[in-house]
């Protein structure tokens, strides 16, 4: 009597897992890991590019999904866990590529040289620090309407957010009440985010904010 073939809908007294119990499965190997770490630094390069380039992101999670495939077998035999290695080792390029795209325009605005301080930029760009700007900004069509922080744009929820020069009329704070820590620069003692700030410097931020960073670079010196 031949054995009947595997089926995802067979019923509970003749359904066999595709994987045995007793098979020992092929996952976290070396190859794997090797390919996604590859996988992430190309198509994050690609990331960054396009997206400083013309504003838009790639998805790797697809293509690297469909190259892995691919690839492994032209190595020998492979695994569906193999590939989800692969897959997920290779997307957090995708991760990375996005702290780079939001954070190097405003380290950019802050002072900082790209040229001279690669790394610091680097390690900044990975801790995911965003641009973000007022209506009149995008309206102004200096930045994209998708940078734009309001009830008419994006809501965000960072752990700091820094309003330069920002007033805080209620359509903008709407955008960003959910965050934890607000810090706002602005020479108007009376402006309303002021009063919903954790923290406020009276001034002008063209003042504040060189002086800032050069805090920000001398601590970062003594540690």
């Amino acid at each position: 009597m031949g054995t009947k073939p595997w089926s995802s809908t067979a019923p509970p007294g003749e359904f066999r897992p595709y994987v045995g119990a007793e098979d020992s499965v092929r996952e976290f190997s070396l190859r794997a890991v090797v390919l996604g770490a590859l996988f992430g630094i190309l198509f994050g390069a690609v990331s960054v590019y396009v997206g400083l380039r013309a504003g838009l992101t790639v998805s790797a999670s697809i293509p690297i999904a469909v190259l892995s495939i691919s690839i492994l077998r032209a190595f020998g035999r492979s695994t569906i866990l193999e590939n989800n290695i692969v897959q997920t080792t290779g997307s957090a390029g995708e991760s990375a590529a996005a702290g780079v795209i939001f954070t190097m325009p405003a380290l950019i605005f802050l002072g900082f040289s790209l040229n001279t301080e690669y790394w610091r930029v680097f390690f900044l760009a990975l801790l995911g620090g965003t641009l973000g700007v007022s209506r009149v900004v995008t309206s102004q069509g200096w930045r994209p309407h998708r940078q734009q922080v309001g009830q008419t744009g994006t809501r965000i929820s960072p752990e700091l957010y820094l309003a330069c020069g920002i007033s805080g009329a209620i359509q903008h704070m709407a955008g960003c009440q959910s965050a934890r820590h607000i810090v706002a620069v602005n020479t108007d003692p009376d402006a309303p985010i002021i009063s919903r700030a954790d923290y406020a410097v009276i001034g002008d931020l063209n003042q504040v904010i060189p002086a800032l960073v050069a805090a920000l670079r001398e601590r970062a010196a003594r540690a």
